[in-house]
């Protein structure tokens, strides 16, 4: 029964998401626009926050009752595979997606771990792909690394960060 109402709510919300920017830009690249497909880019697309998995996957379950952790994993993966979404590999246990597709610099705090869009840095633009010295750039990120201005305040109060 919940199932059947589940899928019966994804319809129609699916015809409302059609009209949606995260509906037009999978179908402009490629992929097809399937009800879990579009709210995930949807929460990219509206959620500045550079999600990992697991956020994505929290925030979204309880309106998508089917949803999966390895449903949330594949998309976000075949996104940033068809260019929809930036996968940003922050280091080895950092993992986290930005809908944002346009060359720009991140910046990640060393003491609560936030990654933040830094627009008004210059980002290296080089044709995509490129060679150099031989090897083919497929990808390029840019990564400034320091203390965020919510820690520096937190620490001036005396607070501990996170």
């Amino acid at each position: 029964m919940i199932r059947c109402f589940c899928l019966t709510l994804q319809r129609k919300n699916k015809e409302q998401m059609k009209e949606t920017e995260a509906y037009k830009k999978l179908i402009d690249h490629g992929v097809r626009p399937s009800f879990q497909r579009i709210a995930i880019l949807n929460y990219l697309l509206t959620h500045f926050t550079h999600p990992t998995v697991e956020d994505v996957y929290s925030a979204l379950a309880s309106e998508i009752p089917t949803l999966s952790r390895t449903t949330v994993y594949n998309t976000l993966r075949l996104l940033a595979d068809h260019h929809v979404a930036q996968m940003l590999t922050i280091d080895d246990h950092h993992l986290c997606y930005d809908g944002n597709v346009e060359p720009h610099v991140h910046f990640i705090c060393k003491q609560c771990g936030k990654v933040i869009d830094l627009f008004s840095e210059q980002a290296p633009q080089l044709p995509q792909p490129v060679v150099v010295d031989g090897n083919i750039i497929e990808d390029k990120q840019l990564f400034y690394r320091g203390v965020c201005k919510d820690c520096l305040a937190k620490n001036a109060d005396g607070k501990a960060c996170n």
